[in-house]
């Protein structure tokens, strides 16, 4: 398993820009798909953004245009959040997904691991 800490969010008026970033720990010898999710108050959680080993993107259309994620190495992950909505704001968690790569088959790889999230807040 991996230990995740997310960081970035605030509060923003309408129109402004975020940069989350997560950091996971873990071996460098597994492989990390990692993705944004989103939940607002009394709503469901919901995907934003992913990224997968290797580097392989998607977003939700809701964001796409908007967002962009990224990731710097294995275990650093990025989202730059532009031209934000009120309807953005809900709590950000960062999921990372470890797995074995087929050079290092350990099952000790194999995890998932949530975040304990980061607000952000758009003002209309």
């Amino acid at each position: 398993q991996v230990h995740v800490v997310e960081s970035g969010g605030g509060s923003v008026q309408a129109g402004g820009s975020l940069r989350l970033s997560c950091v996971a720990s873990g071996s460098n010898r597994c492989l990390y798909d990692m993705a944004w999710y989103r939940q607002a108050p009394g709503k469901e959680r919901e995907f934003v953004s992913g990224i997968d080993s290797d580097g392989t993107t998607s977003c939700a259309e809701s964001v796409e245009g908007r967002f962009t994620i990224s990731r710097d190495n294995a275990k650093n992950l990025h989202l730059q959040m532009n031209s934000l909505k009120p309807e953005d704001t809900a709590m950000y968690y960062c999921k990372t997904r470890s797995y074995a790569s087929r050079s290092y088959g350990s099952s000790a790889c194999s995890s998932t691991v949530w975040g304990q999230g980061t607000r952000v807040t758009a003002s209309s």
